[in-house]
């Protein structure tokens, strides 16, 4: 789809590869209905296809209710770092939200919380929590037999996209004592326009296959930019969805990328990957059934 048209609030970066079956989910999840958009807010979805044999479909995935733009990666590589930088550089809004796995869905007030959160603070990084859909951690699921048709009838058992807050029920936290424990990653992480122009994107030094550990490093360094205040969403999420990814396909293929990410992440920043234990904010979602507001909370989990 053509970038003519009024300049969007908030552009959605979602990078993918091989995805035939995620992606249109996760467009769904990101588009109105769905998502529970204030009439005025203009998304647009920029999809940055990292060398999918079949690539995706810009016409049927802007049919899904927001117009999107697919992009193809100049320079296709394991790690889908490229990708995401190229999808940041091309998107026009100046509130940008990365998915660095297309195969994650939203909830569906996810995108109008993290636009609200980022307006209460100038220099604002705004990360929703991971979650996995199944009974556990996918990489332990998996050992058991989950898999995409499971995960196909545990969609279908909550009559999903309906309503999309029954993801909650199927689906496990990846942080351990939600929301204000120790962080590792944001995979809907938000910033605006000018903070990811300092940060200079995803460092394209992470080569690895799935980009090994630039997920954790890209939130590190961004609250490390000077005046950074994070700010973490309660109620809302992201939920992935199985699909052979190396992170959640087999424990010992999950130990095998912790290790080697690990020793790259040593080896390139001199110190061990950590998880961020700062609280920070708590930005409470504003729907049915959930306390609404604000919150500040200082000190550490």
């Amino acid at each position: 789809m053509s970038a003519a048209g009024p300049s969007p609030d908030v552009s959605l970066v979602v990078v993918c590869h091989e995805m035939a079956r995620e992606l249109p989910r996760t467009i769904l999840s990101l588009s109105p209905p769905y998502q529970r958009l204030d009439p005025a807010l203009r998304v647009e979805i920029v999809v940055v296809d990292n060398g999918s044999a079949v690539p995706p479909d810009e016409g049927a995935l802007s049919a899904l209710g927001a117009p999107v733009r697919v992009l193809h990666c100049s320079r296709v590589t394991p790690s889908p770092v490229r990708a995401v930088n190229e999808g940041i550089a091309a998107s026009r809004a100046p509130l940008v939200g990365v998915w660095i796995d297309g195969a994650r869905l939203a909830s569906p007030g996810l995108v109008q919380a993290c636009v609200n959160a980022a307006r209460r603070h100038p220099r604002a990084v705004v990360a929703p929590l991971n979650w996995q859909l199944g009974p556990k951690r996918q990489y332990l699921s998996a050992e058991d037999g989950y898999d995409r048709a499971g995960e196909d009838a545990l969609l279908a058992s909550i009559g999903w996209p309906e309503d999309g807050y029954r993801l909650f029920d199927i689906a496990t936290c990846e942080v351990r004592d939600p929301p204000t424990g120790p962080l590792l990653e944001s995979n809907a992480l938000f910033l605006s326009r000018a903070l990811w122009d300092e940060l200079g994107g995803y460092d394209e030094a992470f080569t690895e296959p799935g980009g090994g550990m630039v997920n954790p490093d890209t939130l590190t360094r961004a609250l490390a930019l000077p005046g950074t205040q994070l700010i973490r969403i309660v109620g809302e999420a992201s939920f992935h969805q199985i699909h052979g990814g190396l992170s959640t396909s087999s424990i010992a293929a999950a130990l095998d990328l912790v290790k080697a990410g690990s020793q790259a992440y040593l080896r390139r920043r001199g110190r061990p990957p950590a998880p961020v234990r700062e609280v920070g904010w708590l930005h409470r979602a504003e729907r049915p059934g959930v306390a609404a507001g604000f919150v500040a909370s200082a000190g550490s989990a």
